[in-house]
């Protein structure tokens, strides 16, 4: 497949994740408002989605398929980074908020309280790495043939 078809398939995937980084973008810009996990994660998302709009235009210039597949990887791999920070950060408020809540004798904690966050931030690695496998399947089997 033509790098320019490949770029146009990652430019248009990264339009359609707007769904998920606009949202973070948006907890970034709520600052302390949002507690500190949740803008982790955020930065997560934008990394991810930030990273394959960079290797769609990587795919542009770049002549070698080992550029846009490093490019991927790299921001692949620095997404799930933040996002696992995220999540280790998260627990360890969640831990501290119940012990807050534990002072008080008398009011009873909900078990479902929490909203799930980690949604935007998985579905934003997934295309990253996606695209780097096929990348790296493109490059391998132009240097077989």
């Amino acid at each position: 497949m033509p790098q320019p078809v490949l770029a146009l398939g990652c430019a248009a995937v990264t339009a359609a994740g707007c769904v998920w980084y606009l949202p973070a973008l948006a907890d970034l810009r709520a600052g302390a408002d949002r507690p500190l996990s949740c803008r982790t994660a955020a930065i997560a998302c934008l990394t991810g989605w930030g990273s394959l709009g960079t290797v769609a235009l990587v795919l542009l210039v770049a002549t070698e398929w080992w550029v846009p597949a490093g490019v991927a990887a790299v921001g692949g791999t620095a997404a799930a980074t933040l996002r696992a920070g995220a999540a280790v950060r998260r627990a360890g408020e969640r831990r501290e908020a119940a012990g807050q809540w534990a002072q008080f004798p008398y009011v009873p904690l909900s078990a479902g309280a929490h909203r799930p966050r980690g949604v935007a931030v998985t579905v934003a690695v997934v295309p990253v790495m996606v695209v780097g496998l096929f990348l790296a399947l493109a490059g391998r089997g132009l240097h077989a043939g």
